[in-house]
């Protein structure tokens, strides 16, 4: 997946709708996730330069935007590396501080499950763009594939065709993001392992959603006592 850089034309729209998807995604979650979303948001607003995409910005700097110390800096900026939120640009090397860049396909893919809290016509504007807000939909370019959330709900067969029918009503937005990434590789002795298309889906379904798809599967299946998800990647 590749997600435009939001230059150009309706450029502000899409910015504004990131922004958003990141608010709407941060007051969903504990106040860990929260702060952590908040911090990247006030980066966002203060310093990225979206033409580049480049956020240059000292320790030091960040430690002041954030009141917070630099180790805390340190740790928060891994943290978001981690989740796949920012990646580096350009290493920090004798004396010039270290250049970030927003992975904007990271970032969809965090926020995707709550764009529905939004309202279904921003869940359909962010998941259908073609060519980002650089370019209008006529002359999108052909190598940029839009972000557009997988799902496999109406071809699953068994328990886990029925475990993502009571999903889809428990949590459809959740579904299309993340369920609907899933298949069922084996379903045995209490245990039942899913297939996941890449580690990102895997370990994001399994830090977030493990418990609920472990009720779902209980109701459908009593016996079932764990679920692993393992990346299956082509």
């Amino acid at each position: 997946m590749q997600v435009a850089k939001p230059v150009g034309r309706n450029a502000s729209a899409l910015k504004y709708d990131i922004l958003s998807a990141l608010g709407v995604s941060a007051l969903c979650g504990d106040k860990h996730r929260q702060r952590l979303l908040l911090r990247l948001m006030v980066l966002i607003t203060t310093r990225y330069n979206w033409q580049s995409n480049e956020l240059s910005m000292g320790r030091a700097e960040i430690a002041r935007l954030w009141s917070v110390d630099e180790r805390t800096v340190k740790r928060e900026m891994a943290k978001m590396r981690s989740a796949g939120w920012v990646e580096v640009k350009r290493a920090g090397v004798k004396g010039r501080v270290t250049v970030y860049a927003l992975n904007l396909d990271g970032v969809m893919a965090e926020t995707a499950g709550n764009w529905d809290l939004i309202g279904t016509d921003f869940a359909d504007r962010m998941g259908d763009r073609h060519g980002g807000a650089g370019a209008p939909a006529h002359t999108a370019d052909p190598k940029v594939i839009p972000f557009q959330p997988r799902a496999r709900t109406d071809a699953a067969e068994g328990a886990w065709g029925q475990v993502l029918a009571r999903l889809r009503i428990e949590a459809p937005a959740q579904t299309t993001a993340w369920f609907g990434q899933l298949s069922e590789m084996a379903h045995e002795g209490g245990r039942v392992t899913l297939a996941a298309p890449s580690r990102f889906v895997a370990d994001y379904v399994s830090t977030h959603f493990q418990a609920h798809l472990l009720r779902a599967y209980a109701a459908v299946d009593p016996g079932v006592r764990r679920i692993e998800v393992v990346p299956v990647e082509s």
